[in-house]
């Protein structure tokens, strides 16, 4: 059993920058690939990045590639989304994930075995 804990949601303006960190309770999370998805107000969750357990492999949904970076840090056991050039569209409840499974499969949403409880970011016009 894994915990994960997010933080560093909170209100910004459009244009500005933000870091999300994602805390692992185990040492064994190092084995997972580690994700974020979010979930907006009156919409389904979608993905939004992932990363390979190595740290090699990175995927991106195509509203934030450019504009998102996914990082972890296995020695912490940690992951990181830093966010930049931030939209209205951008705010949502973001959920940490970490999965064993294929990391292709985890960008459909699909055998995320651990979800945090996630922090709400929220970006005004």
């Amino acid at each position: 059993q894994v915990q994960l804990i997010e933080s560093g949601g909170g209100l910004v303006q459009a244009g500005d920058s933000l870091r999300l960190s994602c805390a692992a309770s185990k040492r064994t999370v190092i084995s997972y690939n580690m994700g974020w998805f979010r979930q907006a107000p009156g919409k389904e969750r979608e993905f939004v990045a992932a990363i390979s357990p190595s740290g090699a492999g990175t995927y991106y949904g195509d509203s934030v590639k450019g504009r998102f970076t996914i990082s972890r840090d296995n020695a912490k056991n940690t992951a990181h989304l830093q966010m930049s050039s931030l939209k209205p569209e951008d705010t949502a409840v973001y959920y940490c994930a970490a999965d064993l499974g294929s990391i292709r499969a985890m960008t459909g949403g699909n055998g995320v075995d651990y979800w945090g409880k996630g922090t709400l970011v929220t970006v005004s016009s």
